[in-house]
């Protein structure tokens, strides 16, 4: 029985057969390139969040201990790659006379470095004028002191007499903050801010000098160990990898037992990196998900259109003997090899994409997925032929699996109205996180954060859920008490026969329905998937001209600031405009920010400000407050919150003066909330008048010009750097690196890679769907149409049918399908707003691929109503006689 069970079902049910299997394929591929997509994610979270710190360990060493000895302890604790030893001294300031006058600083910091290290903590140190040979002084101490190599510099030493140098280079600190942290101090107990004037001096020459200030004052003058651990077996998941680090870091402190404290900034990087992989999670959990659901409803589907003639065909079993236990094996036999056949075609299709999208990671990763995505491949098939077929076998009599046409009750959701409930539900919810301003995914800081409220996963699926069935809803009516309406829709089609062939629909408007509403979910998927990725590109456009400031941007320094050359660079070719902006830096109260000096008449001229950069979403009339405002600023929404200010409030700021170069208080006035501005960083600024912050410092120096190209920005850029040139260190940007940069970043890759999955899995399943299932659907009709032919109907009658549910079903699907995902793509994007820097304020419609998607349906759909057409154009004896 089971070998002619099989044999039946691959003669004469071939094409459901292949299409269950190619729709559990897609489900499989689709689940285990996603799956493959979070390991791979998390393996760059890992690698990009280690490669990003320069220095894994700095080990302080407590006073009277020889770094030598902790040098031991880490070799056995941790088996490190690179370790050198750094001294640190404080000094009480600095002097260096120019000219006729005397510069003075602060308090400082006086590091010793051996030669070598430079080459192997390369990105601690970064050389912008003179030689490494011999003493080198921080950028922003030498604009201080006014100095530069060959100058001389006094260091104040505490507890002993001041000593010149003589500097050889002016550097950048770029990893300043973790340079010079405090470690074993509790958090929030050390200073926020790196020191303001550094000088670096060779070790050899460090240890001579500090040595009468360690005597006098041993408090001041202390030693780290910066460690670069090996990298090579750390696991690929960073929740892991910050597990082991964190074991190593605790187990070194152990071995020393007080003698060192360890500044983890590895196991600090990869907790960063943990939050990412929740992140990337959450992204499949929004934007793969349905991706995976709709593609087992296409398999389900798929399975279903046989439904009618494989419960006739086991009534006809039970007549000749068979047993409900019988009946049940041959179903699993048909789910176990469909099953075979669909995951065998799924996991090649989820290697061959792995191999495509991520060619350098390993497949050893996605073997849990691949996994994963077997059973529940298997469980599905399961659920497509075992379980209607325990079910038609234990719960219905055989002369009622044998009718024809069976009485067919309203679904329960129906009458409960399901449908409603569920958008209503999710419209409040949207109304909700849209009202209070939630977004599930954050940047605090600049780093990315999930913040986790349930009701956020939740919204997706009630409208999924809710859309879904409302338009099944919606097709019976149409096709049940509507069908005038369908009569007048086919007319040009039908004809004379109009009044028919809407009977005909109307008397399957239920396996019409489900169809017209799998093919609007298949477009909706798309359509939401599209204009998102496509929204997200779209505003990594203007992350990049927030970034850069505008087309091209020159950057100098205060003591030397590019508005010197700001005449020069207005006359270069294909320069539209070109406008200063101060960059200096102000104490609100103790954190250090940056504060951008601007006309706000004509900074417009050379960068965009769109509204979504201010609190009141409106930039002209933020500008023009701050115009009228003379002693007026602008703060990110970070301080507001921090410090509780109210629009009006004075705020006393401290900026450094240029004549003494101490910082004094300067009273600000709180008249707005900038969220982004151009070449501001992403958590605190402050954005004031250029003329208020020239007459409180006594400067008028622009460190940053502003310029619009308006011709190619490329050409322009290169003009601006012979220009720059004459400023030594002044740096060129274009908007077009600084989009690369931006392109390439963990995040951009992540959406790009998930996105790019989906949109061809999203096409896959349109063609599959409405070609498939019509096809399918309509060869269970096949009989009515032998009949039909029989009684002398002609070719054309028939495809006046076919053409008329083809048409209804993929025009009707694609029409509704559009319409919500348009919908699902504004809730994706006002739950996901953190994602995008800063939120889009439309979205952007992909017309192209989304005319693929209708032209990929339209030829699925014709090759379905041709294929049929094809094989009922003559009688089928067998069928006749009801086979």
């Amino acid at each position: 029985m089971t070998r002619l069970w099989l044999k039946r079902i691959w003669t004469e049910r071939s094409g459901r057969t292949i299409g269950a299997a190619v729709g559990l394929a897609l489900t499989v591929a689709l689940l285990g390139v996603v799956g493959a997509f979070i390991t791979s994610a998390s393996g760059a979270m890992t690698a990009h969040a280690v490669a990003s710190v320069p220095v894994d360990w700095q080990v302080l060493v407590a006073p009277g201990v020889e770094p030598s000895t902790i040098s031991k302890e880490i070799d056995a604790a941790a088996s490190p790659r690179v370790l050198q030893t750094v001294g640190y001294a404080d000094a009480a300031g600095f002097t260096a006379v120019t000219g006729e006058t005397t510069q003075k600083t602060g308090p400082g910091k006086v590091l010793g470095i051996a030669p070598e290290y430079r080459d192997r903590f390369p990105e601690q140190i970064r050389l912008l004028l003179g030689t490494w040979d011999g003493v080198l002084i921080a950028q922003q101490t030498a604009a201080n002191l006014h100095v530069g190599p060959g100058d001389t510099v006094t260091i104040e030493r505490i507890g002993a007499p001041a000593m010149p140098v003589t500097v050889a280079g002016v550097v950048a600190l770029p990893n300043a903050d973790a340079m010079f942290q405090a470690v074993g101090v509790p958090k929030g107990t050390a200073p926020q801010a790196p020191p303001d004037n550094v000088l670096i001096v060779p070790m050899a020459q460090w240890a001579a000098m500090v040595a009468p200030q360690q005597t006098a004052r041993p408090d001041t003058v202390r030693a780290e160990l910066h460690v670069r651990l090996d990298h090579a077996g750390l696991p690929p998941d960073p929740s892991t990898a910050f597990v082991q680090v964190q074991r190593m870091a605790n187990h070194l402190e152990a071995r020393v037992a007080g003698s060192a404290a360890v500044g983890d900034n590895l196991a600090a990087a990869l907790d960063t990196a943990r939050e990412d992989a929740l992140y990337a999670q959450v992204l499949f959990l929004f934007l793969g998900a349905p991706g995976i659901v709709l593609a087992v409803l296409f398999t389900l589907a798929v399975a279903a259109s046989g439904a009618d003639r494989r419960r006739r065909e086991q009534a006809l079993l039970r007549i000749r003997g068979a047993s409900v236990i019988q009946l049940v094996r041959l179903a699993g036999t048909e789910a176990a090899i469909l099953g075979t056949i669909g995951i065998g075609l799924g996991i090649a299709l989820t290697l061959l994409s792995v191999v495509v999208w991520w060619p350098k990671s390993g497949l050893g990763q996605v073997l849990f997925w691949l996994g994963l995505a077997a059973v529940i491949g298997l469980a599905f098939a399961a659920a497509a032929f075992v379980v209607p077929a325990w079910r038609d076998a234990s719960g219905s009599t055989v002369s009622a699996a044998q009718a024809e046409v069976g009485r067919t009750a309203r679904p329960l959701w129906e009458r409960l109205y399901l449908d409603v409930v569920f958008l209503v539900v999710g419209g409040l919810l949207v109304w909700r996180m849209a009202s209070t301003g939630y977004t599930i995914v954050l940047a605090t800081e600049g780093v990315t954060q999930v913040s986790v409220q349930y009701d956020a996963f939740l919204t997706p699926a009630l409208l999924w859920l809710g859309v879904g069935l409302l338009w099944m809803r919606v097709s019976r009516l149409v096709l049940g008490p509507g069908r005038t309406t369908i009569r007048w829709a086919v007319s040009p089609l039908a004809a004379g026969l109009a009044p028919i062939v809407s009977s005909s629909l109307s008397r399957q408007r239920l396996r019409i329905a489900r169809g017209v509403a799998l093919v609007a979910l298949a477009f909706a998927f798309a359509t939401s998937t599209a204009v998102f990725n496509t929204t997200y590109n779209a505003q990594s456009q203007v992350d990049a001209q927030l970034t850069n400031g505008a087309d091209v941007t020159v950057t100098a320094t205060q003591a030397k600031p590019a508005s010197t050359l700001l005449a020069d660079l207005r006359r270069i070719p294909g320069v539209a405009a070109a406008e200063p902006m101060m960059h200096r830096f102000a104490y609100v109260g103790s954190d250090l920010q940056d504060i951008f000096g601007i006309n706000p008449v004509q900074i417009g001229n050379a960068t965009t400000l769109v509204d979504a950069y201010f609190g009141n979403h409106d930039a002209r009339s933020t500008l023009e407050l701050l115009r009228q405002t003379r002693d007026g600023v602008l703060v990110s929404e970070e301080t507001v919150s921090d410090f509780q200010l109210q629009p009006g409030d004075t705020i006393n700021l401290r900026l450094q003066s240029a004549q003494d170069h101490q910082y004094h208080v300067v009273p600000f006035r709180f008249v707005g909330i900038a969220r982004e501005f151009p070449t501001a960083p992403k958590d605190s600024f402050l954005v004031a008048n250029a003329s208020y912050v020239a007459e409180a410092t006594g400067s008028s120096a622009a460190e940053v010009v502003l310029m619009r190209a308006a011709t190619d920005p490329e050409a322009v850029a290169t003009a601006a750097r012979q220009v720059a040139a004459a400023i030594p260190g002044a740096a060129v940007t274009t908007l077009g690196e600084t989009q690369a940069i931006i392109s390439s970043n963990l995040t951009a890759v992540d959406l790009h890679g998930l996105t790019g999955i989906e949109l061809v899995f999203a096409i896959l399943m349109i063609a599959g769907i409405t070609g498939l299932v019509l096809a399918l659907g309509l060869s269970e009709r096949r009989r009515n149409f032998a009949v039909m032919t029989a009684l002398g109907a002609k070719p054309r009658h028939l495809r006046a049918f076919l053409w008329s549910e083809g048409l209804l079903v993929v025009v009707g699907g694609a029409a509704l399908g559009f319409a919500t995902g348009l919908g699902l793509a504004q809730v994706l994007v006002t739950i996901l707003a953190g994602v995008f820097d800063p939120p889009p304020e439309v979205l952007f419609i992909p017309w192209l691929y989304l005319g693929v998607t209708v032209i990929a349906a339209l030829a699925s759909s014709a090759a379905a109503v041709l294929t049929v057409a094809s094989r009922s154009e003559q009688p089928d004896l067998e069928l006749l006689r009801g086979g």
